[in-house]
Formats: C-alpha cells, sequence, structure tokens
C-alpha cells in the first residue's frame, strides 16, 4: 500500500523539483537583470566607504568622448592638461580629485584621465579613498613597473598596497595629490584603488558599502550615466549647501524666500551631474512621500527665482525644465544658460533651492 504512495510521492517531488528550479533560474535572471541595470556610478559606489559623506564621480571615457579628443598611454602630461582645460571648459572636471596631478600621472605614473575608464573619489571622515576603473587592455606589468620606477614601495603581494611618502611624490615630474600616495591594483576587476592613508586603504574592503538601498543609492540611480556627479548624504548636503554660510542680508532674505515658497524639509541624499545632452540632472531624496512632493513645489518656486547668497537669479544660470516627484525622490532638469558652470557653481553653498 505505500509503494503507490512512495511513487506518488516521488512524482510529487520530482514536479515540486522542477517547479523549484525554474523558480531558481528565475529569481537567477530577475538578479542578473537587476545588476546590469546598475550603472558604472552605482557599481563603483558598491566598493566606497560606507563611512563616506561625499562622492565624486567622472566617467572619463565619455568626457573624452564629449570633447572629441584622441588619447593614449603615449600621450604627453601636456596635452593631457590640454584635455583637462577643454573638459574644464565644459563644467565637466568639478568632481575629480587628479586634474592637478593629471600630467605627472601620465608622464610619472603610466596612468591618469587619458587612460582610465572613470573616477570615483570618496571622502569622509574616517578618510578618503579613489576607486580608478582601468581600460580592458591596460598592461598591469607595465603599470606595477612604472611605480617601481617611481619608487613606491613595492609590497610583497600583487594585490598589496604601493607606497611613496610626500617626499617622494615630490620628486616626480609635477605635482601629485597625496591621495595618489598609497596605491593597491587589483588586477582581476582592473581597479586601481588609491588613498593618502595606506593603513585605510588596507581596510577598504572591510569597510565598503556593499550593495545597499539607502538615500545615496537613490539619488546616484536617478542621475542615469553622468559624464561628472557629486553625490552627497543628506547631512553633508544640509551643511555644504545651507544658506548659513551667506552674509546675514542673504540668509534673512533666503529665509524670506523659503518661507514664501512653502518651506522644505532636509534631505536625506542629494545629487548633481552633467548628462550627455549637455543638461543638468539634481536628484533630492527627502524622508517621505509627502515631503517630497511638497518640496518638489516648493523647491520649484526657489529654482526659479533669486540666488542670494550666490548672487543674481537662478534662471541667469539654468532654465528650470521637468520637475518630478517620484516616492521619496524629487528630480529637476536644469539647462545651463550660455555655458554657465552650474555644477561648480551649485555643489558648494549657499544653494537657496537645495537647502534644508
Amino acid at each position: 500500500m505505500r509503494r503507490p504512495a512512495l511513487a506518488w510521492s516521488r512524482r510529487r517531488w520530482l514536479v515540486v523539483g522542477a517547479v523549484l528550479a525554474v523558480v531558481v533560474a528565475a529569481l537567477a535572471v530577475v538578479w542578473v537583470v537587476r545588476d546590469d541595470e546598475r550603472t558604472p556610478l552605482e557599481e563603483a559606489l558598491v566598493l566606497a566607504p560606507e563611512s563616506s559623506a561625499r562622492y565624486g564621480w567622472t566617467d572619463w571615457a565619455a568626457v573624452r568622448a564629449e570633447v572629441g579628443t584622441d588619447l593614449s598611454a603615449g600621450s604627453t602630461g601636456a596635452e593631457v592638461d590640454d584635455f583637462l582645460l577643454e573638459a574644464y571648459d565644459r563644467d565637466l572636471t568639478s568632481a575629480t580629485a587628479l586634474d592637478d596631478s593629471a600630467a605627472a600621472m601620465q608622464d610619472d605614473l603610466g596612468f591618469s584621465p587619458a587612460t582610465l575608464e572613470w573616477e570615483l573619489f570618496a571622502q569622509g571622515g574616517a578618510g578618503a579613498l579613489l576607486v580608478l576603473g582601468l581600460p580592458e587592455d591596460a598592461d598591469v606589468d607595465a603599470l606595477r613597473e612604472r611605480l617601481r620606477e617611481a619608487r613606491f614601495i613595492e609590497p610583497d603581494e600583487d594585490d598589496g598596497v604601493w607606497f611613496a611618502d610626500a617626499g617622494k611624490l615630490q620628486e616626480l615630474s609635477g605635482p601629485v595629490t597625496p591621495q595618489l600616495g598609497a596605491i593597491e591594483i587589483d588586477e582581476d576587476a582592473g581597479i586601481v584603488y588609491a588613498s593618502d592613508d595606506p593603513g585605510f586603504l588596507g581596510l577598504r574592503a572591510d569597510v565598503a558599502r556593499g550593495d545597499v538601498d539607502d538615500p545615496v543609492g537613490r539619488a546616484a540611480a536617478a542621475l542615469g550615466e553622468p559624464l561628472a556627479a557629486v553625490v552627497y548624504t543628506g547631512d553633508h548636503a544640509c551643511g555644504e549647501l545651507a544658506m548659513s554660510g551667506a552674509d546675514p542680508v542673504d540668509r534673512t532674505r533666503g529665509a524670506e524666500l523659503i518661507e514664501d515658497a512653502g518651506g522644505v524639509h532636509p534631505l536625506t541624499g542629494f545629487a548633481m551631474a552633467a548628462r550627455a545632452d549637455g543638461d543638468v540632472r539634481v536628484a533630492l531624496v527627502l524622508d517621505t512621500d509627502e515631503q517630497a512632493r511638497a518640496d518638489a513645489d516648493s523647491r520649484s518656486r526657489l529654482a526659479a527665482g533669486p540666488a542670494p547668497g550666490q548672487g543674481g537669479t537662478f534662471p541667469e544660470r539654468f532654465e528650470l525644465g521637468r520637475v518630478t516627484a517620484d516616492g521619496t525622490l524629487v528630480t529637476m532638469d536644469l539647462t545651463p544658460v550660455d555655458g554657465s558652470p552650474v555644477i561648480s557653481d551649485l555643489t558648494s553653498g549657499p544653494v537657496l533651492f537645495a537647502a534644508c
């Protein structure tokens, strides 16, 4: 009597097993699709320290294409400087930590904005970290040899930390940021990590943000695939962009304008980016959907009026385009007027429409 039941049970488990296999496969497909949908900026944020409060992103491959330059590993430092001047004129260098170091990097270290795919510069109270994407055809052995020639202290392991103190960096052909004093090469991932603190760099895998859903990640995701961007935590945005940095007259005027606009709520995340179409995207993350809807209206009014603390008006700098509220996220699209450097101008305070 049990055999039929057992046979039936086996068939049942075969069916259940098949169904589970399909479900697992479907979940795997969903995971891959979601992972593939993440932008390079979102992928890079996973590697940044969780203590970071400010992130600067530059898609160097896209910036080179935008400028129309043809640089390579064989280009000179002077040619790289010329490229950066053109990128600066297009307001595409405000997020990089490498602008003053680029020529010496190219001539002495074997990598620079001329060859890097992208750069993420993460800063926070615990330390700062550069995360640099190498091109697919990067010659990592040649890079290591250039570091030896630059008199970096070589680690015992290939994935260890190379180190050069301030004195050795000063011996290079030009100025180099202390952020390049300690370098780690992840050959398999095609990434160079760098910091001014070798101890902090050595801990970077242990202190990484990982794949988290937070206001920083949501603000970054709203930017699409920008050429250059800054992303702030809410606390950093509310300090960096606050009207408290303005003089007393501008603070008073700002408070009046905010009240007239209906008030604003504290930000939990902030981002501003230069997009390939020439526009600037601003992303603001609030605590609740209701706050986001209210702030979409009030911040739109503020962005269309005077700019106390900055001087003049916001419409002199940009045309305000579409403003949307989606859940806790507010996005604002801005079109710079006559090449106005909107990102350079408005990623340090006071910025009335980004006030908390």
